[in-house]
């Protein structure tokens, strides 16, 4: 049987891997905020159960029956966030720890209801992916990371992988949610990055941990006659 904490960790390793990268020991006890040793107990018993490949010392990676584990947890969890804020009036900063708590107790029947009711939406509030019905998931590949974007990049937010209800409560104070336009003003090599709110001009400093959780998609070029219009006025 897998059990809520069971499905936490599959969640982390899941946010954790990538394609040909496993998550290390240290990067999930990060993560779940445990010790290394309790989490090497947890992966040997997880991979025991056929949920990862795990090797000491070289990380763990989901198989295919521990992706689906985790995408069917991130489809409850990210469906419940949007419910929330959608239907309750929760502001974004507030969903993720009552998701966290919610998530492994939800029968299909019900998700299957919330994601009617909210009109089989494609993201959650912070513009994360919700897996579909039959545990798929179409992530964006044409977005990058604000702490990757050079300086004079103008972009637009698309996801905000954060979770800490401070940091998301700090950003939303500062104007910055899904489909705000930033420019990167300036990238300091001791790691604060600088970019403002187009709207209000505004210049903020984000640490680069914090904005290489912040995705950006580049905005739409204008067509040629509102160029025109633009650089004639």
């Amino acid at each position: 049987m897998v059990t809520p904490k069971v499905e936490d960790y599959l969640k982390s390793i899941y946010r954790l891997q990538d394609r040909d990268t496993p998550a290390m020991t240290a990067e999930v006890a990060a993560a779940m905020g445990v010790k290394p040793p309790t989490v090497t107990a947890m992966l040997q018993r997880m991979a025991d159960d056929g949920l990862v490949h795990y090797q000491r010392y070289q990380g763990a990676q989901l198989t295919d029956r521990g992706e689906k584990g985790a995408l069917k947890v991130l489809r409850n969890h990210r469906l419940l966030e949007l419910f929330l804020t959608e239907e309750l009036g929760y502001d974004w900063a507030e969903v993720h720890d009552e998701a966290d708590v919610l998530e492994h107790h939800l029968s299909e029947t019900l998700v299957e209801r919330i994601e009617a009711l909210l009109g089989s939406p494609a993201v959650d509030p912070h513009g994360e992916p919700i897996p579909t019905a039959d545990l798929e998931i179409r992530e964006c590949e044409t977005q990058q990371s604000l702490a990757k974007c050079q300086e004079g990049t103008v972009a637009v937010v698309s996801e905000v992988r954060e979770s800490s209800a401070d940091v998301l409560s700090y950003l939303a104070k500062a104007g910055i949610s899904l489909g705000t336009e930033l420019e990167v003003v300036e990238t300091a090599p001791f790691g604060m990055i600088t970019c403002k709110v187009r709207t209000t001009e505004k210049p903020l400093s984000l640490p680069t941990d914090v904005a290489a959780e912040i995705y950006v998609s580049r905005p739409a070029e204008p067509a040629e006659n509102e160029r025109r219009e633009y650089n004639e006025a």
